[in-house]
């Protein structure tokens, strides 16, 4: 029955879910209430009648294991990238156990010079939780590389829904009408931050905005 769930669910994003996914969203629906978060430092918070429209943080360097695709929709390569992390989180990897969930997951996304669409490839990255940061499991699938990835000063919102290539424009559009005209944060480059499963109809999730050096 979770397995038929997830199917439809992935249907949703144009991916179709293989056999092999069983054992990883089981393992995943036990361990669904243990999820560590990213560590951050908050720098600033801005808003409006005691609401926080936007927030800078500051993300510490830190091991990531990561995943690029570039498939015809965003949706299709965040949801084949996750699958392939789900199933190293779970059990393939050097250690053969199950590492714990991290949140939230980055999909770092590129625009296309006019800014009017998304680039195809999408990097999927999950943070390794903090008993791993020293010495990371190594993946047993090569499309997965750890990398080292440098601190990170964001500019954050918040947004809920689903995450396709529509709604994230839509976001990145809005949250420059906050904003107003600024140089100290890139305008190529962008991160959609994901905090919950893509079952729940409206999860949470970020824009970052990320500053320059």
């Amino acid at each position: 029955r979770l397995f038929a769930h997830w199917e439809a669910v992935a249907s949703t994003h144009r991916v179709s879910l293989p056999p092999e996914m069983a054992g990883p969203i089981a393992q995943m629906a036990r361990h669904r209430q243990a999820r560590e978060p990213v560590p951050y430092v908050s720098l600033s918070q801005h808003g409006k009648c005691e609401e926080a429209a936007y927030e800078e943080r500051r993300y510490p360097a830190g091991k990531w294991a990561c995943v690029t695709r570039g498939e015809p929709m965003y949706e299709q390569s965040i949801s084949m990238s996750f699958m392939k992390l789900m199933r190293y989180i779970c059990k393939e990897n050097s250690v053969g156990c199950h590492l714990g969930m991290t949140v939230p997951v980055l999909n770092e996304i590129h625009l296309t010079k006019e800014g009017t669409e998304l680039e195809r490839e999408v990097l999927t990255a999950y943070y390794l939780p903090g008993e791993f940061q020293q010495n990371p499991p190594l993946p047993t699938d090569p499309e997965i590389h750890i990398i080292e990835r440098a601190p990170l000063r964001v500019i954050t919102r918040v947004f809920y829904g689903v995450t396709t290539e529509e709604t994230i424009l839509r976001e990145i559009s809005l949250f420059w009408e906050l904003l107003g005209s600024t140089d100290t944060v890139l305008r190529e480059t962008y991160i959609v931050a994901s905090y919950e499963n893509p079952s729940v109809p409206q999860r949470r999730n970020e824009i970052w905005f990320i500053c320059r050096a």
